[in-house]
This record gives C-alpha cells, structure tokens and sequence, in this order.
C-alpha cells in the first residue's frame, strides 16, 4: 500500500546548526538532515532563510568570497539530491542586473529546479534587509549556477508528481497583506513552504502560530514554516528554531524551540483533504491572472504507512473541564435556536419525552438551560415518560431521578395497551418483529403531538446527528418533532458533553444522575423484556458508535473514499478493534447511511452544531436512490 495514493505527501523541516559565514560546514549539515529524512520516505525537505550561509552575516553578505564559498557548496549539495525535493535558502546575485535576492532554491535529482526570491523585504525593527537584498516580487530571470539553468520569479509552482504542488515564500512575504501565497494557492498549490528567520520575543511565538494557521485556513492549504535557529547571531536577537505545520487549521506538528542542535519536523500532508475542501468551497477562486511555471520536482518513494495521529473521536475535544468552551457552546447553540423558534410560534410549552438515555437527557438540559434563560418556570415543560414491552426497570428508574433532580413534573403513560390493541387491530400476530418495534415508537410520536396540541406546545426532537446518518430512527416516530435539538450533535459528542455538564455544572445529585444515564448501555428498548433488565444494546446490533462516528466525519469532512475510511481507522482504533470489526462496522455504515437517506430528506428542523450537518435544506444534499452494493463489495477485498 502507497499512502501516496490516498492522499498523504510527507514533508521534512529543518532547523540545521548553523556555521555562520561557513557554506560548506551548512552544506553538510543540510545534506545530513536530507539523507534522514529521504530514508524516511519524505518528498519535500524544507530549510529555513539563508540557510546555506546562515541568516546573520549582515554586510558579508556583499563579500565576494562569501558568495563564491555559498556557490560551491550549492552545487556540491545539488549533486547529492535524489528523488526529493530539497528547498534551501540562498542569495543569488543575478550577474549583469547589480540585483541580489534572497532565494528559495529548490532542487532534487541532482538538478536545481527553480529559485523563488522574496518578495517582502522588511527594513524596520530588527530588520535591515534592504541594505543587501532587493525584492523579487515582479522579477523573471533566467539564471544559471554551475551546469544548472532556471527560473528567478515567484510565478512558479513545483508539482510533487500527481500527488500534489508547493509553492514558496519567504518570512515577511508571510506579513504582507497580499503574501505571494495568495496567489499560489489559487492557482494550484495544495503546500505552501515558508523559509523564515523569525526573532523570538514575548508572545511571538503565539502570534506566528495565529499568523500561520490563519493563512491555511484562508487558502485551503498545509502551511509549513522553517525558522532558523539558535545559532544565528544573538547580538541584538535570538531566533528559535521554530518549525510549525499547519493543515487547513489544524495543527499537524511542531518543534521545540531554542535546540542547541539540528532539528527535524516530519508531517503528513493530507492533500486529498485540501482538494476536497477546496472543490465544496463556493468562494475559493481559480487563479486566471497567475499562469505558474510548473516545474516537475522530486516526489520522494513509496509510503508504506503514515506518521500523521489520527484521532478516533474526531469530534470530541480533549479537554473536560470547566474551561473547555465546546461544551457550553452546544448548550448555547440548541438553546438560541429552541428560543427563536419558542417566540416565533408563541408556544406556551415544550413537550419532551423521556426515556432515560443520552439523547433525552441533552434534550431536557437544553430545555431547561431555554426556560431559564427566557425566564419562564418550570411548569411550561412537560415531560413524558412511555415505557413499553422493552422498557428496563433501569431507565424507568433513571428518569424517575432525573425527574426528582431537576424538579420538573412527570407524566407516565403506559403505551403496552394502546400498542397491543393497535397491532391487534390490522391483523399482526404480536411477533417480535420491525412492525412490533415500531408500533411502539410511533405510539410515543402520537403521543407527543397530540399533547402539544392540548398544551399548545411543540415537540422537542431528541435523535443524534449518529443515528440520523445510520438510519436508526423510526420514520415518522422518534424520526419526527417540531424542533431537534440534538439533530446536529454525533452521539460521541453527546456523551462529552453530558459528561462535561455533570462535573462541571450540575449539582451532586444531577450529577449522581447523569453519570448513571452515562454507563447505561445506549438501547432503543423496542423488544419484550420479561426480567425489566436491558437486553437490547445498540452497539450489539450497529458496531461500535465511536467507529461510526469517526467514519461519518471523515466520510463528510474530509471527503475520504471508502478504503481511506477502512486506512484511517486502523490507525485511529488499533488495540482497540481488529481489522474485521473495522470492516463489518464500515460495511454497515456504507449500507445504512445510504439506504436511509429518505429519512434525512424529511428530517425536521434544528440547529448545526459542529462542522457537520445531514440537513437536507442546508449541508446534505443526496438522492434517496443511491445504491451502493459495488462499496460494500469493494470493502470485502481489504
């Protein structure tokens, strides 16, 4: 297996022990730390600014011998280069123009490839490049260097071979309020490299992370940024070393800062992800003023595996406690919009029904997190609990608790009569079977509609973003409310944040409750149950909700096909499920999220909460007919 296939482009940084004014002694460094990283399977290897001279050597940089010593060493590193990228920071003086350029010289295969100068050339502060450099941002040169001919100009790309493209600029170009990256990225680059010789100071460090993570997410890109380290001179500055990648936001590594010798930054690049969200963005712009130069460059070997951490609970942060701001932010999400539609309808009550397992209990938190915001007592919900053939003595239990917890009123209404006298009555002989288990539902949903009718109230829907995509709902049952407030939150975020809510707000007996609603297995309670103990468990039936989550966000974030969905989660839960639970819970996710889609063409309305959303009026649009058994087919042969 070639990760190379799926998407991934593994890529080196480098903050090498620099020899200030000493090439050679760089240019050994640097072919090291290449030769490391190329038996490590990277296509790209990125160096920080100036780094075959070293960043510091101010007027030395008009020296001759300089300039001769950084040539020849160039060219000795150049003829070492594989079938890897190799992007080195240089200054190319273009003969007969007086013009001097601090450059990004990129080379593999033993040839140089390109030069990309700077555009930014900062003269404040710190900064006093203007004194030998000149800017490249409109420049186009043909320049040779040794046997070597190229391309001086920043309208340039380099092609990874099919697997994708970088473009480069160099730290201030970073700063400018129309970076040469803008234009890179609109016109087909997936990797931006920045060389960078940052100074270190109070609370830059968080800035350049701000600054850096900002532009990935702008332009839909992995942005990787090599600053140069400790060695540089530290007569008015220190510079740390800062290696940082970033993904489309998301922090894919970084490197301690202030090394005292050569370090490295491996990442995997997922450049299938970035084209997936560049083609769903109706705002990211094809470049038609940019025509690149597009230069083939190295493309590294095979990835027989990635490095990159894969995370099994996408949408699950890691943090628990009380500064965790996920956690409030979906209270405050579902009560805005319970709250809105409250006062657009002019409805006097909320009506919930109970059950005693996760969903329903979000649900009541979020109903009364609304009344108490809008000020209205607690008689305005009014909650139900039906239990049926498959009801436990334990969830009755647990409702009964969290009835008395939060002091709200109780209706029970025994559904067992209504359902048999209703099966009875179109000829079902009372077998255990889908009629049987939705025939209760159903009679709940009644319920519920009739008594917002009597109460003139709405129907909170209580069903996850989980079940929605895998169907387990009863269409026209739990499938139906007036307005779901969990209809945008996965079933693993649920569990977070009801979790979240029982250490950090409730009181101890709601928290005694919600931790018990916690460890209860999740069931739908639809089968008879002579014993009251719970014996129908979903995850029995489904597989692992965790796995189906990871599938779903992967599925509908990153755009993964169905193989990269079976790869990536042999990652994510290896020790924790082998590679045929992988696989069966993966053939059933493909099965169900597709042959349930009619579910989701009529789903009620509520409010997104995270990235994703099935509603079929905003984020999810999709055919009800799809069929999908050549997927299931193809899963078999992992």
């Amino acid at each position: 297996m070639d990760y190379r296939n799926i998407g991934f482009v593994r890529v080196g940084i480098v903050a090498p022990r620099v020899h200030l004014a000493n090439p050679a002694a760089n240019a050994s460094i640097i072919q090291e730390s290449y030769a490391e990283l190329v038996d490590q399977d990277c296509a790209l290897v990125l160096t920080p600014e100036l780094s075959l001279t070293g960043y510091s050597c101010e007027d030395l940089f008009c020296n001759q011998q300089l300039l001769d010593d950084a040539k020849s060493a160039l060219l000795q590193l150049v003829d070492q280069t594989q079938d890897c990228s190799l992007v080195i920071g240089y200054p190319l003086e273009v003969p007969g123009t007086n013009q001097f350029f601090n450059c990004a010289i990129v080379c593999a295969n033993q040839s140089i490839l390109g030069a990309v100068p700077k555009s930014a050339i900062p003269n404040h502060g710190e900064y006093y490049e203007q004194r030998w450099f000149t800017s490249g941002k409109d420049v186009d040169f043909s320049c040779t260097l040794g046997k070597h001919s190229f391309q001086l100009t920043t309208n340039q790309l380099f092609s990874i071979g099919d697997y994708g493209k970088f473009g480069i600029e160099i730290c201030e170009d970073l700063w400018m309020p129309a970076s040469p990256s803008i234009q890179q990225t609109t016109a087909g680059a997936e990797i931006i490299c920045n060389l960078s010789a940052s100074s270190e100071w109070i609370g830059k460090v968080d800035y350049r992370h701000a600054l850096v993570r900002v532009q990935s997410v702008k332009h839909i890109c992995a942005y990787l940024y090599a600053s140069a380290g400790v060695f540089e001179s530290t007569k008015d500055t220190v510079f740390g070393g800062h290696l940082v990648g970033y993904e489309n936001g998301e922090l894919l590594g970084e490197s301690n800062r202030f090394e005292t010798e050569t370090s490295h930054l491996i990442v995997d690049v997922d450049v299938h992800r970035l084209r997936f969200e560049r083609k769903r963005s109706s705002t990211f712009p094809v470049n038609h003023l940019m025509n690149p130069l597009i230069v083939v460059a190295g493309q590294g070997d095979p990835l027989s595996r990635t490095i990159r951490s894969v995370k099994p609970n996408p949408f699950v942060p890691a943090k628990l406690d009380e500064t965790c701001d996920t956690a409030p932010e979906v209270l405050k999400i579902q009560t805005a919009g319970l709250l809105r539609r409250m006062n657009s309808i002019g409805c006097e009550k909320l009506i919930i029904g109970l059950s005693g397992g996760l969903d329903s209990t979000l649900a009541l938190l979020a109903c009364l997190n609304a009344l108490e915001q809008a000020n209205q007592s607690l008689s305005a919900l009014v909650a139900v609990t039906m239990p049926g053939h498959g009801t436990s003595s334990h969830t009755r239990e647990t409702v009964q608790q969290l009835v008395d917890a939060t002091e709200i009123q109780l209706k029970e209404l025994d559904i067992r009569d209504a359902v048999d006298a209703h099966l009875q009555m179109i000829g079902h002989n009372g077998a255990a079977d889908v009629t049987f288990e939705n025939a209760q539902a159903r009679e709940r949903s009644k319920i519920l509609f009739n008594l917002a009718n009597q109460y003139n109230g709405i129907v909170i829907g209580t069903g996850d973003l989980t079940e929605l995509a895998l169907g387990w709902c009863t269409f026209n049952a739990d499938h139906m409310s007036s307005y779901n407030v969990n209809v945008g939150i996965p079933k693993t975020l649920i569990r977070y944040v009801v979790r979240w809510y029982a250490l950090n707000r409730a009181n101890d007996q709601l928290r005694e409750v919600l931790l018990r609603v916690l460890d209860t297995p999740i069931s739908p309670e639809l089968l008879r149950t002579e014993s009251e103990e719970l014996t129908q468990k979903t995850e029995s039936i489904l597989g692992p909700l965790e796995v189906h989550d990871f599938f779903l966000y992967h599925f509908l974030k990153t755009g993964a096909t169905i193989h990269k969905l079976f790869l990536l989660a042999e990652i994510a839960f290896s020790g924790r499920y082998d590679k045929s639970q992988i696989k069966q819970c993966l053939t059933t996710f493909v099965d169900r999220f597709f042959n349930n889609q009619f579910k989701r063409s009529t789903v009620p309305p509520g409010p997104k909460v995270g990235e994703i959303s099935l509603s079929p009026r905003s984020d999810w649009r999709l055919p009800d007919e799809i069929a999908v058994n050549h997927w299931k087919q193809e899963i078999h042969e992992y």
